[in-house]
């Protein structure tokens, strides 16, 4: 029974109530942040929910529900996500939970122009960072450089054996190192501090 505002008599109800926190009611209770009447009044049956990332088996089937509802909401013509998509959707950290996915598979099925949603989508719904794509002749000349700096570095600058490791004469190999601006002498021992960059120290005075 409850009584109005007002009320001169009190009126018979019947609800049911249903509450939800992301706090432990336990160690709230033992503070005394959380009054204990009041807690044994609500938890008749307590449902423990963990968070999506704990549930991972549910991700690919509450994405697929919720981008067939979107899609009919927003009248597009989507069939479902493509595969390397949904493994990025499984794997995501989702601190916002189920509401979060709601959220990005919302923001993909807008943009989206394909049957199927694709990898980048969900990248750029999700903020994840993408990776750097190189021309061919940039990622060559990198792999290059990496290479005779690991090569130098393995055999203390020594250039014949460097490129013998490498399976090229002296001449050839000279020309690589000079191409990416490499010194093998800095490689070596008792080179001091100098960089393999070519950035040397200073020179010390003479008294």
């Amino acid at each position: 029974q409850v009584r109005p505002v007002g009320a001169q008599q009190s009126v018979d109800v019947d609800v049911r109530i249903v509450s939800a926190t992301h706090r432990d009611l336990e160690t709230a209770l033992a503070s005394g942040d959380f009054r204990e009447d009041l807690y044994y009044r609500l938890n008749v049956v307590t449902l423990t929910l963990p968070p999506l990332a704990e549930r991972r088996e549910d991700i690919a089937l509450l994405a697929q529900h919720f981008l067939q509802r979107l899609a009919s909401k927003y009248h597009k013509p989507l069939k479902g996500f493509a595969p390397d998509a949904l493994g990025q959707l499984s794997t995501a950290a989702w601190p916002g939970n189920v509401r979060q996915l709601h959220n990005v598979v919302e923001q993909v099925c807008a943009l989206c122009t394909t049957p199927l949603v694709p990898l980048a989508l969900v990248q750029r719904a999700l903020r994840v960072p993408t990776v750097e794509v190189l021309g061919f002749t940039e990622a060559r000349n990198r792999f290059e450089r990496d290479y005779l700096v690991g090569l130098l570095k393995l055999t203390d600058g020594q250039v014949a054996d460097a490129a013998r490791l490498a399976e090229r004469n002296r001449t050839e190999f000279y020309r690589l190192l000079q191409k990416h601006g490499l010194t093998p002498g800095l490689f070596r021992g008792d080179a001091g501090s100098e960089s393999p960059d070519g950035d040397s120290p200073e020179s010390p005075v003479a008294r």
